[in-house]
């Protein structure tokens, strides 16, 4: 460790992934040992980008990242790679060492208990795409913690996590003795436990450094702001007094000329004094999901389902007896793993025996891993992949509402940020115009700046939906007609 204590430095740091997407401009920014940091930043602005320069996974373009010697970094992604959902536990966590780990399942228990995930006689050998979202989303943090790092690195780790998951992360991260860096658009969550904020400027690509809690920082952001405003509003007003004034002795002609210069440069100075005031995160714009025309009758039925034994991981048949008409909306809850995502699926299909959707239904379906998406596609290609008219036009429109601008609308879809595909996947569903609206944790990698816009649309939307939600606030603003809890 530095005899400051700073264990991390970026300094002059710049990189972009193309000239059309610059990242960072000469970032400057530090991280003292042992301290809470979050990062905050529009979806999209290059948080996750950071995260891969520390690890050395990505090298910056100009400038420096330092690394005290010898600090071991770990990261916990926001979803576990594809090609790591085939492996079992035990190999999945024997690819975060370079060197054979003999002693692998002690410690694999270690940190499943760390993480409340309680091992089971069989958890080594299942594979990582048995378990459900938030199971998941704790194999992440525990594969990040069985490292023991000096400096731990959480990429939006309360995605899928019911409320109890979210509890014990963060009585966790309250107790952890080591640094941490934190990216999360879960307010009430990063307040916990942040003493200090990197605001990365999407518009400026800087980062800038703020201390204290995560509300705070937003007070003091708020407050410069304004008060940059302010300062402009007033400069503006003695540049156009300038102006005025130069135009009027300019007409004089003689000496009034020189008058009419010393005004002009007057007004010139005042232009350069002014200050590029933060340009605030934008929010998306409020929607509408037109629902499907000329539906009627019971557009889903649950007579049947199956869910697991949390103990035994063993499937268990259970009836119902519900039916979804148009505006007609059903949240699904239960805990991780319990089988909220696989039943989600099985309607999504209406091919198992008790789940039945009338012909001619179009399903919307927005999947928490956006599997639904074609990753080799760019975004123009996927939105219009869903228009039963075709209206680049129309498709342009709705894609800006979700800030999807000229800059994104021709990138691939495996090139975005989660919170961007998030935003592709909104936009489809209205390009779509769905019948029945199937919704798994539609607030993951979201900035939460957009899920009051979001929740508004879901509550307005008049064909048959099924949702799950682990954030009890997006759902209660949501009409919801029925419930079904998998855990009774």
């Amino acid at each position: 460790m530095s005899k400051d204590g700073v264990i991390l430095r970026f300094e002059d740091v710049s990189f972009e992934y193309d000239q059309d997407k610059p990242i960072l401009d000469e970032a400057c920014f530090t991280v003292r040992e042992n301290s809470k940091i979050t990062i905050m930043g529009q979806n999209g602005a290059g948080k996750s980008t950071i995260f891969g320069m520390i690890t050395r996974a990505i090298k910056p373009d100009t400038g420096n990242v330092h690394v005290v010697h010898n600090l071991s970094v770990a990261l916990s992604r926001q979803v576990i790679p594809r090609s790591d959902l085939v492996l079992t536990v035990r190999e999945f966590f024997e690819k975060m060492f370079e060197e054979k780990i003999y002693d692998i399942d002690p410690r694999i228990d270690e940190v499943l208990e760390v993480v409340n995930l309680k091992g089971h006689t069989k958890i080594h050998d299942r594979v990582i795409n048995s378990f459900s979202g938030g199971q998941q989303a704790r194999l992440l943090l525990a594969s990040a913690l069985i490292q023991d790092p000096g400096l731990l690195l959480l990429d939006e780790p309360t995605n899928n996590l019911d409320k109890a998951g979210i509890e014990h992360l963060t009585e966790f991260l309250k107790d952890y003795k080591k640094t941490v860096i934190v990216i999360s658009h879960d307010a009430e969550f990063l307040n916990s436990f942040t003493d200090g904020v990197l605001y990365l400027d999407v518009f400026t690509k800087k980062v800038e450094q703020y201390v204290g809690n995560y509300f705070d920082v937003v007070d003091q952001i708020a407050l410069r702001v304004e008060k940059e405003r302010r300062k402009n509003a007033q400069l503006e007003k003695e540049i156009q007094a300038n102006k005025d004034k130069s135009n009027f002795f300019a007409n004089k002609g003689g000496q009034m000329r020189l008058v009419a210069r010393r005004m002009r440069d007057k007004a010139e100075e005042l232009e350069d004094a002014m200050v590029e005031t933060r340009k605030e995160d934008k929010t998306i714009r409020p929607f509408i999901i037109p629902a499907q025309e000329d539906i009627n009758g019971d557009i889903l039925t649950i007579k049947e389902f199956t869910t697991l034994n949390l103990k035994t991981y063993k499937p268990i048949k259970r009836k119902a007896n519900i039916a979804l008409r148009k505006k007609q909306h059903l949240f699904l809850k239960g805990p991780n793993g319990i089988g909220k995502s696989t039943l989600l699926e099985s309607l999504s299909k209406g091919e198992e025996k008790g789940l039945t959707i009338i012909p001619g239904i179009t399903v919307g379906y927005y999947r928490q891993d956006f599997s639904t998406l074609n990753f080799d596609e760019t975004v123009y290609e996927s939105l219009m992949s869903v228009m039963d008219k075709k209206s680049e036009e129309g498709m342009r429109s709705v894609a800006a509402g979700f800030l999807i601008h000229a800059d994104v609308i021709k990138s691939k879809i495996g090139g975005l940020s989660e919170g961007q595909k998030g935003l592709v996947a909104f936009a489809r569903l209205v390009l779509q115009k769905p019948g029945l609206l199937i919704l798994d944790e539609p607030t993951n990698h979201i900035n939460f700046r957009h899920l009051p816009v979001i929740a508004e649309a879901l509550d307005k939307y008049e064909g048959a939906m099924v949702l799950v939600s682990h954030v009890p606030e997006f759902v209660k603003r949501i009409r919801i007609d029925e419930t079904l809890d998998l855990a009774k």
